[in-house]
């Protein structure tokens, strides 16, 4: 079985799309995935999985989530083996400077076109700092996220795909939680 992590969108923000952590566990045991764990109340699920098809079981989630809480979040999955790539590729990695309540990454629906990505990183968002590594944008807030003008909307829209982001804390975490499921990474 493969260890997968999945990064559900806009659940349980601004007190919208609520769903309690032990009925989403039920529910992706009821899917057919095992070992399943949750961080903290934005949707970070943990489990293992015989699916090989992360997009595939983005879907199978996604249409889980919408027959048993009403609506439909965007679902990214990705692979214990790309978040740990995820990790190791990490731009801002040399910077000491760069805390990890700073560095944010959105993992993206899809790889963006490389015109789109020109022009994403052509946009000028002083301070923060953009690089788009495959499907990752990863995202330095010199001053932090509330007090950034970043549009994550115009950021989305030109990248033509859309994405859910999580602090550096949240990724090493999930990590870790995916190594102590063992199996293949």
């Amino acid at each position: 079985m493969t260890v997968a992590i999945s990064l559900l969108r806009g659940v349980n923000v601004g007190g919208h799309h609520k769903i309690k952590m032990d009925a989403l566990r039920g529910l992706y045991e009821s899917l057919g995935l095992v070992d399943v764990r949750t961080y903290i109340q934005s949707g970070n699920v943990v489990f293992r999985t015989k699916e090989r098809n992360p997009e595939h079981l983005s879907g199978v989630i996604a249409d889980g989530i919408e027959r048993s809480f009403g609506f439909r979040p965007g679902v990214v999955v990705r692979t214990a083996s790309d978040l740990r790539g995820v990790i190791s590729g990490n731009p801002f990695a040399g910077r000491p400077e760069i805390g990890p309540n700073k560095l944010h990454v959105s993992f993206l629906s899809d790889e963006p076109h490389s015109d789109a990505r020109d022009k994403v990183l052509g946009i000028k968002f002083d301070p923060e700092e953009l690089h788009i590594a495959g499907r990752e944008l990863y995202i330095f807030f010199p001053n932090g996220m509330g007090q950034s003008k970043l549009s994550m909307p115009l950021v989305e829209k030109t990248l033509k795909t859309s994405g859910t982001a999580r602090n550096w804390n949240t990724v090493l975490k999930l990590m870790d939680m995916a190594e102590t499921l063992g199996g293949p990474l």
